[in-house]
């Protein structure tokens, strides 16, 4: 009988500091989105609104914040590319739009979609350090999707945005903060306690009129990111 193969460990995991949901985001590595982690940081998101959660923290491990896709998946074939980007997307949107107020611990690199789950969260507080911010995927053959594009609008100042898009600009923490990418920069062994406590520092806003707010303030760009989203990933391709 061959041994129980233990049960791959989780790239999200939930704990509630009072009031608080934290997702610490550790996949031992560079902290990619692949199909697997999309799921575990999706049902972490769930199960803080479940929990009644007054605010989220999204926290990376240290020195990654996020690496951005999965490569391997990208490489795999445009078949299941789309797919895991369809899915990024419906991260994306859960930050975006989610209930309660939603602070990034950006722990140190966040590079392509690690930099657009910055621009999904409401408050990013970035690491001071020798790291890189941006999305670089023109600079890397690949062009930056519509779902990218229209976050960045949302979020990026209009002095960087061309900078920051069509160019590929890379920044680091006290440039993103400029930019739009961060909000501000605390030190390596403060940036998550920092991002728990701005994000205790929200709770009290009220649910209904949060909801209200994400609807009228983002509804529309979320409702253009999913309505394009078909045409969107048809032509997502590498290399061109």
């Amino acid at each position: 009988m061959s041994e129980t193969e233990p049960a791959p460990q989780q790239a999200a995991t939930l704990r509630i500091d009072d009031g608080v949901a934290v997702v610490d985001f550790d996949d031992g590595k560079a902290n990619v989105l692949g199909h697997d982690s999309i799921a575990s940081l999706l049902t972490a998101l769930d199960q803080a609104e479940h929990e009644g959660a007054d605010a989220v923290v999204i926290a990376g491990r240290p020195g990654r914040f996020s690496a951005g896709f999965d490569l391997n998946t990208i490489n795999a074939g445009p078949d299941e590319a789309r797919e895991m980007l369809r899915r990024g997307v419906d991260l994306f949107l859960r930050c975006y739009l989610y209930p309660r107020p939603v602070v990034a611990a950006c722990t140190g690199h966040a590079i392509a979609a690690g930099a657009v789950i910055l621009l999904s969260c409401d408050l990013r507080i970035g690491t001071r350090g020798e790291f890189r911010i941006g999305l670089p995927e023109l600079t890397i053959g690949m062009g930056l999707p519509f779902f990218a594009t229209e976050l960045a609008r949302d979020r990026i100042s209009k002095r960087h945005l061309t900078r920051a898009t069509a160019l590929g600009t890379m920044y680091g923490p006290d440039d993103a903060v400029d930019s739009g990418f961060l909000d501000e920069v605390a030190g390596p062994d403060d940036v998550v306690s920092t991002a728990i406590e701005r994000a205790r520092g929200l709770t009290g806003i009220s649910r209904e009129g949060l909801l209200l707010t994400r609807n009228t303030a983002r509804g529309a760009i979320a409702d253009s990111i999913r309505s394009g989203l078909d045409e969107d990933l048809s032509h997502f391709s590498v290399g061109s």
